[in-house]
């Protein structure tokens, strides 16, 4: 006879009992998203699943960037979208890092207030195209931001140790964070709201019906829900393949330590290509996307030389030109992207919803996708 596991009467009550909402995903959207339709429906029995032991995802991979989009970025969103497009992008991300910020609080989440910058080589003709709308993109963002929310701050590229740069923008209202920092407090908030968390189970398929959801996992058992919220972002394609959605990988290193490091806040270089921050005393930077769009179009979480030896020569050329440095760690998330930069927020099937394809900016507007996420979930 197979040995069955047998369960206490305490475990079927608080552990095993039929959930009302289940969330597959404890990024900071999937989590987000079950708090508020926890706080909303407290009677709700409310199930977050994760495939790790812990989160895994792009919220758990990121560089650590509190940022609303750098000026040559929203120029070219403003030149392919429109200046209202644009205009709700950033109002979007703005109001959403500072709801993430007074939700979890900043030092909960490790932000410093040490700005946000972006540089171009001396005769960049990126330069030239930002600086020619400089003072119009900041008049046009004055509304959301207040008054010149972007600064030149080309007195300051020798100080932050930069080479090779002739063109620095600042900008007071954005600046690192502390990834883990942010996603342990929001679990810790999560659990003391009466969210369940179900680690190391990997969803495999979804099976929606006019009442009820059933959720297969790997390991052969099954949840069944009244709703069902898919926020697995770059892996959505395994469970829901008709969405819009591409994953897209990017890559990061952190150096060692390095004596007298002279950077401070977190820069972006190359369109939003490539980005640094001090981390710990030492660089952490990242990108390089753009060297091999179809090759990092993947879920799988690995480095490739070819982007690795780009971020190295970053290093040595512009960040830490003349210096010594080890590289401590190298490793890569996986990011959700697709033919619309809007995020899917919707009901896809009758008792589906999802909250998916972030484009990056899950620390921006994470907080405020899972708001529009759990309003969509019936009683």
């Amino acid at each position: 006879m197979t040995a069955r596991a047998m369960h206490s009467i305490w475990e079927i009550r608080q552990f095993h009992r039929t959930p009302d909402v289940v969330v597959i995903g404890a990024g900071i959207v999937g989590l987000f998203t079950a708090l508020f339709h926890k706080r909303r429906f407290p009677h709700h029995h409310v199930v977050v699943v994760e495939r790790g032991p812990f989160p895994s995802g792009a919220s758990m991979k990121n560089a650590g960037f509190a940022c609303f989009g750098s000026p040559s970025e929203l120029l070219e969103d403003e030149d392919h979208e429109g200046t209202d497009a644009m205009l709700a992008r950033v109002e979007a991300r703005w109001n959403g890092l500072r709801e993430l910020r007074t939700e979890l609080g900043d030092v909960a989440i490790g932000y410093e207030p040490t700005g946000g910058h972006e540089i171009y080589p001396e005769h960049s003709p990126l330069y030239t195209c930002v600086a020619e709308r400089f003072d119009a993109l900041n008049a046009t963002l004055s509304p959301i931001l207040g008054p010149e929310p972007f600064k030149w701050a080309n007195d300051a590229i020798a100080s932050n140790g930069l080479q090779g740069i002739g063109h620095m923008v600042r900008t007071d209202l954005e600046g690192p964070i502390d990834t883990g920092k942010l996603m342990s407090r929001l679990l810790q908030k999560v659990l003391s709201e009466g969210v369940l968390i179900r680690s190391n189970s990997n969803v495999v398929r979804i099976e929606d019906g006019p009442e009820q959801v059933v959720i297969l996992l790997a390991d052969g058992t099954t949840l069944t829900t009244a709703w069902a919220v898919v926020c697995t972002n770059g892996y959505t394609t395994d469970l829901l393949p008709e969405l819009p959605v591409v994953p897209a990988r990017g890559q990061v290193l952190l150096t060692a330590p390095i004596d007298g490091l002279k950077l401070r806040g977190t820069f972006h270089y190359d369109a939003g290509f490539y980005y640094f921050r001090d981390f710990a005393g030492g660089v952490l930077v990242g990108g390089g996307r753009n060297l091999d769009i179809v090759g990092e179009r993947t879920m799988l979480e690995q480095t490739t030389p070819v982007i690795q030896n780009a971020l190295e020569e970053l290093l040595r050329t512009v960040i830490l030109p003349d210096r010594n440095f080890t590289v401590a760690q190298r490793w890569s998330g996986i990011m959700c992207v697709g033919p619309s930069r809007a995020p899917i927020v919707e009901r896809h099937r009758e008792r589906v919803v999802t909250a998916v394809r972030l484009g990056g900016m899950g620390v921006a507007i994470g907080i405020r996708v899972a708001r529009q996420a759990a309003a969509l979930i019936g009683e």
